[in-house]
């Protein structure tokens, strides 16, 4: 068909004229945002009806206010991934929440240093960023956010200079927790680690993994536990997962009794629910055996226990994140808010048998 014959999609004007009235009016209309009467706005929707005009462009709408209208959030790890993690659900629901006055929607990214993202956050039009800090790439989002001028929150992860953070208290919750198990009689306890860094590298925990880790919320955790048991080995996942947290259990568990930890510490609860996988799987009991330590307060799906755990506010740091970039938008400066964790007693845990 050629550009002459070409259907011609009808535009605001047609459905002004069609409806008698100006353009500026059926604009008015469209939008809910001035003075116009019942009678003439349905008259021109049934303008637009008779037209099958949807309304106006939305992108137009945005380069005239000079917003997209989209808050973007850096994930961690693969949507997917993050869709299997209660806390990541919490967590944006509660973003969701706080950004409603906005009247914007969310843009999630993956920060998994992929070469083929379809979009990433040195090129999305979005009007401001929330950084989920646990990721080991923090730095490299900052840095790309800062050449673009975004206004940018963060949830955890020390991101420096003038962007509001919001915190939980990573290492004195895991300190409670580990300060727990020392008061039950636990000496030889292991840790179960989030990744440290950008590559995830998994494995025993070294002395040059913890030199150069860029994963704040990692070391923080680990400084807790090592506050009360500074001989603790640690192994790192690969992600927050109940498989990670399997596989990094195993290289603690597999070792004859006299050896092996009676107490392991693990940074998420889905790493906690996978310690609890590896010890049914080598026939070691929990917690009569093996006292387990988590650390979200998520309800994990198939975990028979009433999980011990450091409960964190969620949703709370996910609301806290959206408020802050609604007054940051607004041209105001929020302060970094800082949250508290709770331990929660369950069935995982209890005094070693030799105590």
């Amino acid at each position: 068909m050629s550009s002459d014959t070409a259907p011609r999609h009808p535009t605001l004007a047609d459905v002004a004229a069609r409806a008698g009235v100006s353009p500026s009016t059926a604009s008015l209309a469209f939008s809910g945002s001035g003075p116009v009467s019942d009678a003439t706005k349905e008259r021109v929707l049934a303008a637009a009806a008779e037209l099958d005009y949807a309304g106006p462009d939305p992108r137009a709408r945005s380069l005239r206010r000079g917003r997209s209208g989209i808050v973007g959030v850096v994930l961690e790890e693969r949507v997917r991934a993050a869709f299997l993690d209660p806390v990541k659900i919490r967590t944006l629901d509660g973003i969701a929440e706080g950004i409603a006055p906005l009247g914007a929607g969310l843009l999630l990214f993956t920060d998994t240093g992929a070469a083929d993202a379809p979009v990433s956050i040195e090129s999305a039009p979005v009007d401001a960023v929330v950084l989920i800090g646990c990721s080991p790439r923090l730095d490299a989002s900052v840095e790309a956010l800062r050449r673009r001028g975004i206004p940018t929150v963060a949830i955890e992860g020390a991101p420096g200079g003038d962007i509001p953070e919001i915190t939980i208290d990573n290492e004195q919750a895991t300190r409670r927790g580990a300060d727990y198990l020392h008061r039950l009689g636990h000496r030889r306890v292991g840790i179960v680690t989030l990744p440290f860094d950008a590559d995830r590298t998994r494995g025993v925990v070294t002395d040059d993994l913890v030199a150069r880790a860029t994963a704040a919320v990692t070391l923080e955790r680990l400084a807790g536990a090592r506050s009360v048991f500074p001989d603790a080995p640690a192994v790192a996942a690969g992600g927050s997962s109940i498989e990670e947290g399997r596989e990094a259990a195993r290289l603690l568990l597999d070792a004859p009794a006299a050896d092996r930890p009676t107490a392991i510490i693990a940074q998420s609860d889905l790493l906690a629910a996978g310690v609890i996988r590896a010890a049914e799987e080598l026939g070691v009991a929990v917690p009569g055996d093996l006292s387990v330590l988590g650390f979200d307060g998520i309800r994990v799906d198939g975990l028979q226990h009433d999980l011990t755990t450091l409960d964190q506010p969620s949703a709370d740091k996910g609301r806290a994140a959206g408020e802050a970039v609604v007054r940051m938008l607004a041209g105001e400066e929020p302060e970094s808010v800082a949250f508290t964790s709770t331990l929660h007693i369950g069935d995982t845990t209890a005094a070693p048998r030799s105590a």
